[in-house]
């Protein structure tokens, strides 16, 4: 059974914001989106508590704190180090994806050029997550 999904997407390029939210209203579905540009806002949002997000997908290339900084952050908080995290980005840096998996990440996607492509992953990804048993708080 599929559910909606709360999701913190952190991300700090309004054209990358735009994309995800198109695909998931073309989905039809009632997912609720609570967006951060950095990972410092997200940091903000997460210890306020008005919304702890059934999954996280993030960037890693952000100003203020980076990505990795921000998943170091979250899996050493004894509350918030449970949520799902998952990595949109470009870099398909080899360290860069060791240190994630490392540090306890879901997953890590790539952005594809061709928006068939974008649109193709984020809908898997939304439609295996919202299939899948998370902790709820």
């Amino acid at each position: 059974m599929t559910k909606a999904l709360n999701i913190l997407l952190i991300e700090d390029d309004e054209i990358e914001v735009m994309k995800f939210n198109r695909v998931l209203s073309n989905l039809k579905t009632t997912h609720k989106i609570v967006e951060a540009n950095n990972g410092e806002e997200a940091i903000t949002i997460l210890k306020e508590k008005e919304m702890i997000p059934d999954i996280i997908v993030l960037d890693l290339n952000m100003p203020k704190i980076n990505g990795i900084e921000f998943l170091g952050i979250l899996k050493s908080d004894e509350y918030l180090k449970y949520i799902p995290a998952i990595i949109l980005t470009t870099s398909s840096n080899r360290s860069d994806l060791l240190e994630c998996y490392k540090i306890g990440i879901a997953g890590y996607l790539l952005k594809p050029l061709k928006y068939d492509e974008y649109v193709d992953r984020v809908t898997k990804l939304v439609e295996y997550w919202s299939t899948n048993e998370l902790i709820t708080n």
